[in-house]
């Protein structure tokens, strides 16, 4: 790690040349009506909430107002896309805490204007050295799964302080201590509490009360947090001051690291909780060792595009490029939507299929990246798509390294459960830099013990791995090892046309993000719809199981009974994903697009209104 990015660069920063700007559009259009500029709005004002704006000078969409306004914060410095992304990133440790912060890990896609490339940082957490395939397991059988998050068991290595400081120095223009300034400051001064903190603070109420160091920060006066009250977090504060003097090591070799290994290794559970909480065995030389690894995206080609995702260990490249190379062969925008659905779904599902059988850690497990996302795989496993007929799962895999037509090998396997509490922000520069970014500590609240007088939430990121073979006679490629990273959904993706960006986007919901990626990506350059309304449709997800996951306005819909008719069954969910993404449109002016309504609404922004 850099010391150039350890130490906080000295001297004033330049004064904000203005504040915040989000432009609204119409849903249906990408020109803007007139709005106010950044050099004409109050700073004082909390930033308003909306799903899409159009501008110049760079543009940061996330779920959260405070996070993209400190991005924005940034980018009107003359800060770069990687210092607004981790700017962003480090105020949604203060505001969206049960989804992200420094006590979980991410991985990162960014897209460099100059040399027109792309590349990645896998920052995702790891387990410790001394962890084997039987983590999870006691006498022979696995724990239930909610006492493996609510432990030190289900907590990785993590791996977002290193991935901040990683992307800081390769690419960025600013220091560590410059980029979390506005992070910083919001967790002194505090959040409004909105209706969906709220809602996740009751989820996790009889958890946190169990640790009181996560009673104290989230439940203050022991209740939960009110609507429009101000929530303040003085100890995270205290924590990026650290990070902001000391650097990243103040995590990985420091005090702080010192009290996340206690944590781990002996949980601070109040005196008299009914509930059992495992020791983790997470020592320091796990944080001493642990790195974010540069390594390069996956990519497929897609009607003339160049699509970049991340590489194993998460499967979202390798499972959004297949999907993609699968449906290559449909003129995906002239099918009815029974028959645009019922081919994304069928792609969906075999795309699961060969998930689960092939993608692991790639240092620990043989992975055909490859092959998976080679097109003479994908014609491979497309021609098993009947219009008249839906597929039955679990469907059996097929070998990348040998495909053969509608052609599998061996037993099909159950897909595993993921966690679906994920965070993602998406950013662009004035130089044309683009970052997708998602980061997680995985459940909603993680695993509910707040590091004492830290101010974070500590991951359950472990419980992504396979607790046991789904299938006995199947090797399973995600079962636990030391040092391993546990599989991931996580798909920031950027779409690029001659080398130049056309869009990125990214969202949370565990193993849904590979489905909302995909269905967004379809809706937006197949079907025609502008990229906020494209977030916005009604999802559908398979992942190779029985039934397929509708929202409802998909389950309401006359479509579904068409889809039954072909043997598709479905179960309903209130809410897939929550996506962000920018657009860059053809008179070079950004377009930044967020969620409408899922989580509350997401925030849009740009620097300057135009």
């Amino acid at each position: 790690m850099s010391k150039a990015r350890r130490l906080t660069v000295l001297g004033a920063a330049a004064a904000l040349a203005g504040s915040l700007v989000a432009v609204p559009v119409s849903a249906r259009s990408v020109s803007p009506h007139p709005g106010p500029s950044a050099h004409d709005r109050s700073t004082t004002a909390t930033p308003a909430k909306t799903p899409v704006a159009v501008g110049r000078g760079g543009a940061v969409s996330s779920v959260d107002p405070d996070a993209s306004a400190a991005g924005i914060e940034v980018l009107v410095k003359g800060g770069n896309a990687v210092d607004a992304a981790v700017a962003t990133a480090a105020a949604l440790g203060v505001t969206e805490p049960y989804s992200a912060g420094v006590g979980g890990g991410g991985y990162l896609v960014y897209y460099d204007a100059k040399s027109r490339g792309v590349r990645t940082l896998d920052g995702r957490e790891t387990a410790p050295r001394s962890a084997g395939k039987d983590l999870f397991l006691e006498n022979g059988k696995p724990i239930p799964f909610d006492d493996a998050v609510t432990s030190g068991l289900g907590v990785g290595t993590p791996g977002t302080p290193a991935t901040w400081d990683a992307a800081l120095d390769k690419w960025g223009s600013r220091s560590l201590g410059q980029v979390l300034r506005p992070a910083q400051k919001l967790a002194r001064q505090g959040f409004t509490v909105d209706e969906t903190f709220r809602r996740q603070t009751a989820d996790n109420e009889d958890r946190f009360r169990d640790f009181p160091a996560s009673a104290d920060l989230f439940l203050p006066g022991g209740e939960l947090p009110v609507v429009g009250s101000t929530l303040k977090n003085p100890d995270l504060a205290r924590t990026y001051g650290q990070l902001a003097h000391r650097g990243v090591e103040a995590l990985y070799e420091g005090e702080l690291g010192k009290d996340i290994v206690r944590t781990v290794r002996k949980p601070p559970v109040r005196d008299g909780a009914e509930r059992t909480v495992r020791p983790g065995d997470l020592t320091a030389n796990d944080l001493r060792t642990y790195e974010a690894l540069s390594q390069a995206p996956t990519r497929t080609a897609y009607r003339g595009l160049d699509v970049h995702g991340m590489a194993p260990s998460s499967s979202g490249g390798t499972s959004v490029a297949e999907a993609l190379n699968i449906l290559e062969r449909s003129d995906v925008s002239r099918l009815s939507e029974k028959q645009y659905l019922h081919r994304y779904i069928e792609a969906g599902r075999i795309a699961f299929a060969d998930r689960g059988r092939w993608v692991g850690d790639p240092a620990h497990e043989d992975v055909p990246t490859k092959g998976l996302t080679a097109q003479r795989f994908a014609d491979s496993r497309e021609c098993l798509i009947d219009d008249d007929k839906a597929l039955t799962s679990p469907l059996a895999p097929g070998d990348p390294r040998h495909p053969a037509r509608c052609g599998s090998t061996g037993e099909a396997a159950p897909t595993t459960y993921e966690g679906e509490n994920t965070t993602h922000l998406t950013v662009a520069d004035k130089w044309g830099n683009v970052v997708a970014y998602t980061l997680t500590i995985e459940q909603t609240g993680g695993s509910g013990m707040v590091v004492p007088g830290r101010g974070f939430l500590l991951n359950n990121e472990l419980t992504d791995f396979s607790f046991a073979p789904a299938s006995p006679t199947v090797h399973d490629p995600n079962l636990p090892g030391p040092g391993k990273r546990p599989r991931s959904s996580m798909s920031p993706t950027i779409v690029l046309r001659d080398g130049r960006p056309v869009v990125a986007l990214g969202s949370p919901g565990g193993a849904t993000i590979i489905t909302t990626v995909l269905q967004t990506l379809l809706n937006h350059l197949d079907r025609g719809m502008p990229l906020v309304d494209a977030i916005a449709a009604p999802r559908a997800s398979q992942r190779n199981a029985a039934t397929t996951e509708l929202e409802p306005g998909l389950w309401n819909s006359t479509v579904r009974g068409q889809l039954e008719a072909l043997g598709h069954a479905f179960k309903q969910n209130p809410e897939i994903g929550a996506a962000t993404g920018i657009q860059r449109l053809p008179d070079g002016r950004w377009l930044a697009a967020a969620e409408k309504v899922r989580r509350g609404g997401g925030s849009a922004m740009v620097v300057r209104g135009s």
